[in-house]
């Protein structure tokens, strides 16, 4: 058990998001992903799988929807993703994963789960479980209490 340092609780959770963030990154590009940056995977892992609209992105991204324009322009050009029509609304457009991007996706899934087994290993089922738990209460209901 490691003693309570002082450090704020969000730099905690930070901690560990920030080197599974870093260990998907590095085997994306090991993966011949090179070209994703990381702006773009914080855009690209926002996207549902029936697709996204830009401003949903932006706002999940808390980016402008410019910055996330931009991002996904990107992101087009290197055949991650693909806009298309819209179904529910002609004048819009979604923005949808292409093969490229799920190709990355498959690399992506398996660093994350073989960091949350590293992390179920250390902290046991039981406290994985409930800090899992713990951090899907905190996304539920954010900013109240």
């Amino acid at each position: 058990m490691h003693e309570d340092t002082g450090t704020n609780t969000g730099l905690l959770l930070y901690y560990p998001y920030r080197d599974m963030e870093v260990r998907v990154m590095e085997a994306l590009h090991a993966g011949g992903f090179e070209d994703l940056s990381y702006a773009q995977a914080r855009i690209f892992q926002r996207i549902d799988p029936q697709g996204s609209r830009l401003a949903r992105l932006a706002e999940q991204a808390r980016v402008t929807k410019q910055t996330a324009s931009v991002l996904v322009q990107a992101l087009e050009q290197e055949g991650y993703v693909e806009r298309r029509p819209d179904p529910a609304d002609a004048r819009a457009r979604v923005v949808t994963i292409a093969a490229r991007g799920r190709a990355a996706q498959a690399v992506a899934a398996a660093v994350v789960a073989e960091v949350e087994a590293q992390w179920r290993r250390r902290l046991g089922a039981r406290r994985y479980a409930a800090l899992r738990r713990a951090l899907a209460d905190l996304h539920e209901d954010p900013g109240t209490g």
